[in-house]
């Protein structure tokens, strides 16, 4: 599954959404890319599905939270479609 982050400079959520993501790709098949929410295409994304502020995740292309990330959304959203996590043994 590809994951792209929405981020800006100075973003506190947006270092935790990037934490989280680097954890949940040790355990789900994911590719997680940043772009820069002042970026033209940044800009476009955001405006496209009405991502209000950073971090805005996006699976598979649509967008899937913006703002403070939830660890145990995304944890729900990635086994509806991934199935469950890979233990860690």
């Amino acid at each position: 599954m590809d994951v792209v982050v929405l981020t800006q400079e100075n973003c506190a959520f947006c270092e935790l959404a990037k934490e989280i993501l680097a954890r949940l790709a040790a355990e789900y098949p994911l590719t997680v890319a940043t772009l820069d929410l002042g970026s033209p295409e940044g800009q476009a994304l955001a405006l496209r599905d009405g991502v209000l502020f950073p971090p805005g995740i996006f699976l598979d292309g649509a967008a899937f939270s913006y703002g403070r990330p939830s660890e145990r959304k995304l944890r729900r959203e990635l086994d509806r479609r991934c199935g469950p996590a890979r233990s860690a043994t």
